[in-house]
């Protein structure tokens, strides 16, 4: 996962070399999303991880994704090459993300919360490694691609020695009509709602954060704004796993919807308080953005789990992908509002904006625990 935020760790070495406009800023990240939008529609229209072996899947996806980063290496830091290749970089990922969940999945064990929460505890790492990077040292952006396209090769050689667990299902031929249970199941639909709200925020904040630190920073005088905000930026991204794994324990032995609504809350009320924050004392702002951090994750992969439980056995990788493909497709909306709202209500109101979509997911999940089929959910813990 360290190739998908490599742009937005590099942007400020990038900024050092040529000037660089908040569109074109927000355009290399979101030309990831839309490619890993493309990807996953593919991938779940001809049930992809249902229908092969998923280790191959996301080897083969990683060592794409790999070697596009690396080609970053030896291109200008814009244009129409790099939009392409980020393109390849997202388009690949739907390979890695979802296809990781659904193997997962296959050695649950009445733990599936926590198995899929240690899953996207690992990618929030891995998002924010190379934040890490810019953090350490004053490294050109070229090296800070370098190292996640090595980090990508890599998990692809790693992917072929783990081993599926006994749960896994063979789909034996396309079905589409399996995509429209996202939407006619009613569990199903409120369960992606949910998600939809959760993802409003989440990617946006995991894609701005940076800048806007840099900026606070910055207007503060500090000598070494850059590496400080590099540093803030990836602790609060990486308390995420934390976050993580603590949501998937508690959501295996409390209730699904209710860790998902108490996380939402939590983040959705620090998206409405940061932006107000700006020229605060960093004691009062750096603990709530590491907050932010650990509990706008918290919930992510409970909504995955929820799926899991809800869906056909042979149905759940598609199901999975499609799922993540309506969240991603949203936060190309999100990425891309942000600057713009920024521009004219400041940080406030682009971070209270985001705000919008916990509110809209906590509901959702409300309605959920009323459900007849959340009984299914966490052993009946709903």
């Amino acid at each position: 996962m360290s190739v998908w935020f490599s742009s937005s760790a590099a942007i400020a070495s990038i900024k050092q070399h040529q000037s660089i406009t908040s569109t074109e800023e927000a355009f290399l990240t979101t030309t990831v999303q839309i490619g890993f939008v493309a990807g996953t529609i593919v991938s779940a229209l001809f049930s992809l991880p249902d229908r092969y072996d998923p280790r191959r899947l996301f080897s083969g996806c990683a060592a794409i994704a790999g070697l596009a980063t690396l080609c970053l290496v030896f291109s200008a830091p814009t244009g129409l090459p790099v939009v392409f290749l980020r393109f390849l970089t997202g388009l690949c990922m739907a390979g890695v993300y979802p296809v990781g969940m659904r193997m997962a999945a296959t050695w649950a064990n009445k733990d599936l919360g926590l198995l899929i929460g240690l899953l996207v505890g690992a990618l929030t790492l891995g998002s924010a490694s190379p934040h890490l990077l810019a953090a350490t040292v004053e490294v050109n952006w070229k090296n800070i691609y370098l190292v996640a396209s090595g980090s990508a090769l890599l998990a692809a050689v790693l992917i072929c020695f783990v081993r599926l667990g006994r749960n896994i299902r063979r789909a034996t031929a396309v079905d589409f009509s399996k995509i429209a249970q996202s939407w006619r199941r009613p569990s199903i639909r409120k369960a992606n709602l949910g998600y939809l709200g959760h993802m409003w925020e989440l990617y946006a904040m995991w894609a701005w954060l940076t800048v806007f630190l840099h900026q606070s920073f910055a207007e503060r005088g500090f000598a070494n704004s850059n590496t400080m905000a590099a540093w803030l930026t990836f602790v609060a991204i990486a308390s995420g796993a934390v976050g993580s794994w603590l949501g998937g324990l508690l959501a295996d032995r409390i209730g699904r919807t209710f860790v998902t609504i108490a996380a939402m809350a939590v983040s959705g009320t620090c998206a409405a308080t940061v932006g107000w924050l700006y020229h605060a004392p960093l004691v009062i702002l750096a603990p709530l953005v590491v907050l932010w951090g650990i509990s706008v994750i918290a919930d992510s992969a409970q909504f995955s789990a929820t799926i899991a439980e809800l869906a056909e056995p042979s149905s759940v990788g598609t199901l999975l992908t499609a799922q993540t493909c309506a969240g991603f497709l949203l936060t190309m909306a999100s990425i891309q509002i942000v600057p713009i709202v920024q521009e004219i209500l400041g940080w406030s109101g682009a971070f209270m904006m985001l705000a919008v979509g916990p509110i809209i997911g906590c509901v959702a999940m409300w309605r959920l625990r009323s459900d007849p089929d959340a009984k299914r959910i966490a052993g009946g813990k709903r």
